[in-house]
């Protein structure tokens, strides 16, 4: 009976250090809510987590479990530019809008280097630092990593030039994929991949690797989601390149 009350205890603090609910501030100070899956030793190699449009870090919550079973630490971010998804309200977003902070994809960029200053600060040890995007963020974690030299892998989930209607380049991320030295992981629908092909043939990175579902597929991070028939297939993939990485 001991020994069943301390495994109990066991499991009960491993499901404790696995999610935990934390904030941090961005570098204009605004305070960022994440989750922490940080179940595995700390310097296993840590994956952050961006979510897409109107959401938040709860795309994330069946997904980032699983990425610590195959040996990775993680955290989920609420960006400023998000809502809600799976019951899990955008606490960034709530803050940014209250205090009257810009909320457009473009304006998220901030929390996305923020949240790669705090893991680089917070688990120093960390073999390799991976940054990973789901649609609008997908596009962003794609310009960051090759504006950055301070990564070590990017997956990117949907992405494309989703920012000239907000004063940007129609090349915004393009221009800084040139620059991508580090392997990148591209996937999507089936039927968006014309949004991003020409971004992928610009990166020059000989780790670089796709994957196109053979049916419709869908749109973000949410396609490694079970209650997709084609989940299976993008996971498959996602192990693939992460164990290459």
């Amino acid at each position: 009976m001991k020994n069943l009350v301390l495994l109990l205890l066991t499991v009960l603090t491993l499901q404790v250090v696995a999610q935990k609910k934390i904030t941090f501030k961005a570098s204009d100070g605004l305070e960022i809510t994440a989750d922490l899956y940080a179940s595995n030793p700390v310097d296993s190699p840590f994956i952050i987590l961006f979510h897409q449009a109107r959401w938040s870090r709860g795309e994330y919550i069946e997904i980032a479990p699983k990425l610590n079973k195959l040996g990775f630490n993680c955290i989920a971010i609420d960006q400023r530019s998000g809502g809600q998804v799976n019951d899990v309200i955008n606490e960034t977003h709530q803050r940014a809008e209250k205090q009257k902070l810009g909320t457009k994809y473009v304006d998220a960029e901030v929390d996305i280097n923020s949240a790669i200053k705090y893991v680089k600060k917070e688990y120093p040890k960390a073999k390799k630092i991976i940054i990973w995007g789901s649609s609008y963020s997908s596009a962003l974690v794609l310009k960051i990593g090759g504006d950055r030299n301070d990564v070590d892998a990017i997956l990117s989930f949907a992405p494309g030039e989703y920012f000239e209607d907000m004063g940007k380049p129609a090349d915004y991320v393009t221009q800084s994929a040139k620059n991508i030295m580090v392997p990148v992981f591209i996937t999507s629908m089936k039927s968006e991949k014309s949004n991003w092909w020409s971004i992928y043939e610009a990166i020059p990175s000989i780790g670089k690797d796709y994957f196109v579902p053979e049916t419709a597929g869908q749109h973000g991070s949410r396609a490694l989601w079970k209650k997709f028939p084609e989940h299976k297939n993008y996971w498959k993939a996602v192990e693939a390149f992460l164990k290459r990485i």
